[in-house]
């Protein structure tokens, strides 16, 4: 599922970030654009509880990381379902830069 978000950003030649570690865990993908991070955490559905994507970036702190910069951040959790093929949730929370 992440390997066509990383696809279609990749195309467009954007600072991306696969697996990014922290002192917490690994972030999905990390995409830096327009003075801007957006932070992915993707779930299958089947796998995991439904709104569990957003909830991991949040527990795990994964923004920290990315605090320093002084830029807008935005959290984003995409759930999957297999069976569905399809994108069942897709949550987003912005965080306003560190001053």
């Amino acid at each position: 599922m992440g390997q066509h978000f990383y696809s279609y950003f990749a195309a467009l030649g954007l600072d991306i970030r696969l697996e990014d570690v922290t002192n917490q865990g690994r972030i999905d993908m990390a995409v830096l654009f327009g003075g801007q991070v957006y932070l992915f955490e993707f779930k299958v559905v089947e796998l995991v509880p439904e709104g569990k994507a957003l909830a991991q970036l949040q527990a795990k702190n994964y923004a920290e990381k990315y605090r320093a910069r002084g830029e807008p951040i935005h959290l984003i959790g995409v759930e999957w379902s297999r069976e569905g093929r399809n994108i069942v949730a897709f949550e987003v929370q912005h965080l306003e830069p560190a001053v």
